[in-house]
């Protein structure tokens, strides 16, 4: 922008203000550009955010992040860290991972008393600072000012201050005096003037858009929500600001004309496709539930000339980063323009993953997510608005984009940027125009053995700067239960081989260490090189060794580094025997990391002496356990792990060796060995109860012995299936009740070995005096499901399918995907037959096969066991 002076008729004092304003906004404007043109959006008569100045359209992606508030902030402290020497680090990730937007629900709570009036405090301060930092870094924000809940999460709430501890989320829409400190609260937050920056929000340039509240949740009518509404965009308007006031839409959709008569400019939604809080990694394919954000209400959106914002989004509870540019691609589609996901956990915290145990998401301790957000970014540069690519699985290729569910693979490919999270043989389209690699794993240009993300970037024509992070390694589920107290991942400096075929880098290039602390420079050839993690430059001596170090670059350093420090401090096993394997050779492989040196690594197993588990990559050990000790039966082995000083065995974690004749904690793993020709059991409700998905909770549903052997028996109790009052959700999932139940951990230790079966043995009872019809199916790894409807006997019986009677049948998609407006059912468009050798999960429906009034009825199912036979 241009930085002209100002002539005013303004008192002299507005007028100074005025001035060291608009210096202070040429400074931000120069460290990272805000918007062509100028520093003002607005929204068009057609629902687009854009920049004021050039009537560019905008774009943003990036994160929530919480560090000035709540248990981010408490934990800090609670670990004698610095908030503001956290923000430095994380606030740099950001900026690694080309994020250009950064949002958070801020705690009104902990920042406001019970009048609105907003105090001035160390969480505002906080906050402040990193708004400040995040500019330098060229990030833009939107803002929501009020969050409406307690600081304590995941803890219990703490004592404060707030007008929304005194009234609550439902006293704050309705209650004259909340709704009046809201006001007072608005327009005093607008109006602050943040100490590192000298401008105030109402004015910051990078501030792109208001977003009132969050998650509202109105029951009151259309005329008492409209007025509710239109005082808090009064009230923020009444600090003189001129950005757009957008409010949460994706709640209370019935009132979505009631939003729009406020005249607000736009709404939020947020997006869990996976549903929220499952408890553990949720296995399989997602695909088919980001494939569309579909919006039905989004006629009147659009004809109320209404802008869309994603507020928070994240496949909860999946470990795996081939899902963020396929949910960009679908928000794209929807027309959405900017979009943060939930939430960056704080490095100093992602080794526990306390904040929000069903996201997961840091550069350092989940390098491979990382890279697929970072891709999403891309995903919003590149991708126009309303662009419609098909599909699933034809969407997997958009653009220079694609998406891998069998590869765990997130892929940019576009000339310039060369991006993957995961192994790629895919080669670059054009090496020799490449200025960015980022990446985990290796490719056709980057050979790389570690378990940490890495960078390239050009900075001119032969010479490279090279990033490289310490290795991670997931020792525990991290997204179960969590504490301070239980690590779940942890971080390891190792050196690694490293291979560059970049074309503009002869085979005896430089390699100069930059950052601080970092004396590694070793020797190249052949283009090969050993790394540890640090920061590098690379390319001919002359250039590379007269490079200056703290040279500006990216909104920082060129010698800034986004690792740390190894976590690793005691030895860690990780290993999960599947349920069941044949009687075959057994391969045994387990990731194990330790602080010294591994000098050996023995799997103890019946029938033979300790066989030693070699090293095959990364982390992993693995050993093949030959068939002459694989018998039928329970098989329980150990793994004992031998350091330069110490012997420890797994489970349970302690010293000495199964052999002596005290090791008396005799708590080994174990899995069923079956014989080849043998019926496996699929499902069984003792076993699998909790690992089930459900459609929905209901308080139908118990476990119970049953019948002479007293097998456990999984109740459902259903009053109806009727469609009235469906709670908001779609026709479908009114009149259906639907289980997942995912295969893989049973199936993954059968390596394929059992496609000479033919049916499925259904084993249960109908529990209301009438045969009771289900669907039964198996969902294949591409998201189709083939099934059949069968009835359910009175009294405890099997029910057989041949597995050639199974027809395409709809995926239910499970976990319910969130917000409830989101479709219920995911349509394959398979036109190849069922493939057994592709079966990841068992699907069961009540609803299908019935007619209406067959739906109002009481619906009963005693489910015992699932086999394949």
């Amino acid at each position: 922008m241009a930085c002209a002076p100002i002539l005013s008729l303004e008192p002299p004092s507005r007028l100074l203000f005025l001035i060291v304003s608009m210096l202070i906004i040429c400074q931000l404007s120069a460290q990272g550009t805000v918007g062509p043109g100028g520093a003002s959006t607005y929204v068009d008569g057609q629902g687009v955010i854009r920049w004021s100045g050039s009537d560019e359209e905008i774009t943003g992606f990036g994160v929530n992040y919480t560090v000035p508030f709540a248990h981010a902030y408490r934990s800090a402290e609670r670990l004698g860290l610095e908030p503001k020497r956290m923000i430095d680090r994380d606030v740099y990730h950001f900026s690694r991972l080309g994020f250009d937007l950064y949002r958070v629900h801020v705690w009104d709570t902990e920042i406001s008393d019970t009048l609105g009036n907003l105090l001035d405090n160390e969480h505002l301060d906080a906050f402040d600072y990193l708004i400040a930092e995040l500019g330098k870094r060229g990030i833009n924000y939107v803002l929501t000012p009020i969050a409406y809940w307690g600081n304590g999460w995941p803890e219990p709430d703490r004592p404060t201050p707030g007008f929304s501890h005194k009234f609550g989320k439902a006293g704050s829409l309705t209650t004259p005096e909340a709704i009046r400190a809201q006001e007072r609260y608005l327009r005093q937050f607008m109006e602050h003037v943040n100490p590192y920056t000298g401008v105030a929000y109402a004015d910051d340039p990078r501030l792109l858009a208001v977003e009132i509240s969050n998650e509202p949740h109105h029951d009151g009518t259309p005329e008492t929500v409209t007025d509710f509404v239109r005082r808090m965009r009064e009230a923020v308007e009444a600090s003189g600001t001129e950005k757009p006031v957008f409010y949460n839409i994706s709640h209370s959709t019935h009132l979505m004309e009631a939003y729009f008569a406020a005249d607000i400019r736009g709404g939020t939604f947020q997006w869990y496709p996976t549903g929220l809080g499952y408890g553990k990694a949720l296995p399989g394919n997602v695909l088919p539930n980001v494939d569309r954000y579909t919006i039905p209400f989004d006629s009147i959106i659009r004809a109320a000339g209404g802008a869309k914002i994603v507020y928070e989004f994240d496949p909860a509870d999946v470990n795996s980063a081939y899902p963020y540019p396929a949910m960009a691609r679908s928000f794209r589609s929807a027309g959405i323009q900017l979009a943060t996901h939930f939430s960056y956990d704080p490095t100093y915290l992602a080794a526990y993953n306390t904040e929000y145990n069903t996201h997961y998401m840091n550069l350092l301790y989940a390098p491979q997510k990382a890279i697929g957000l970072m891709i999403a970014a891309e995903v919003f540069r590149q991708v126009p608005r309303y662009a419609d690519y098909g599909s699933y699985p034809a969407d997997t290729t958009f653009d220079a984009f694609s998406v891998s569910y069998e590869r765990d693979l997130a892929l940019l490919n576009d000339g310039t940027h060369y991006y993957y999270s995961n192994d790629v043989k895919d080669s670059p389209r054009m090496p020799d125009s490449l200025s960015s690699i980022a990446g985990f794993g290796s490719s056709p240009l980057v050979r790389y053995g570690g378990t940490g993300a890495y960078f390239l970037d050009q900075l001119e024509e032969g010479v490279w700067r090279l990033e490289v992070l310490p290795d991670a390694l997931q020792i525990r589920d991290a997204y179960g239960r969590n504490s301070l107290d239980k690590v779940v991942t942890v971080l390891q400096e190792n050196i690694h081989d490293m291979t560059l075929s970049l074309p503009s880098l002869d085979g005896s290039f430089m390699v100069r260490p930059i950052n601080a602390g970092n004396d590694w420079a070793p020797g190249v050839r052949e283009h090969r090189f050993a790394i540890r993690p640090g920061v590098y430059l690379l390319g001919d001596s002359g250039r590379v060794a007269t490079r200056e170090m703290d040279a500006p670059w990216a909104g920082g350093r060129l010698r800034d580094y986004a690792g740390t420090e190894g976590t690793v401090d005691r030895v860690h096993v990780v290993h999960s025997p599947p349920p069941v394997v044949q009687a075959i050779p057994y391969t045994v492989a387990a990731d194990i990391v330790s602080p010294d040196s591994i000098t050996r690594v023995e799997l103890v197993a019946p029938l033979g002496p300790p066989i030693e588990m070699k090293r095959t990559s990364g982390f992993t050990y693995s050993a093949t356990v030959p068939i002459d000790r694989v018998k039928p039966g329970a098989f329980t082995y150990y793994i004992k792990v031998t350091t330069r000083d110490s012997e420890r065995t797994f489970p349970p974690d302690v010293d000495g060796d199964p052999y002596e004749w005290d090791f008396y904690q005799r708590t080994p793993y174990e899995t069923r060995v079956v014989p080849v020709m043998h019926d496996i059991r699929l499902f069984d409700a003792h076993r699998d109860r909790d690992a089930l998905v459900l459609s929905q909770w209901t308080d139908g549903l118990s476990l119970r012995p049953s019948g002479p052997g007293l097998e456990d028996e999984f109740l459902i109790r259903l009053s109806s299936l009727a469609r009235a009052g469906n709670g908001g959700g779609t026709d479908s999932e009114a009149s259906d009740y639907a289980i997942r139940h995912y295969l893989k951990p049973v199936l993954g230790g059968l390596r394929g070995r059992w496609m000479y079966h033919d049916s499925l043995v259904i084993r249960g009872e109908s529990l209301y005096g009438q045969p009771q019809p289900i669907e039964v199916g198996l969902t294949l790894s591409d998201g189709s499901t083939f099934a059949t409807v069968v009835d359910i006997p009175v009294n405890v019986g099997e029910v057989v399918v041949a597995l050639a009677d199974l027809e395409l049948a709809p995926t239910v998609l499970l976990p319910r995907p969130y917000p409830g407006f989101l479709p219920y059912l995911f349509e394959s468009q398979r036109d190849k037959a069922f493939d057994l050798s592709e079966v990841e999960s068992l699907q069961i429906r009540i609803g299908p096969g019935q007619s209406n009034d067959q739906l109002a009825q009481p619906q009963g199912l005693g489910l015992i066991s699932v086999d394949i036979r």
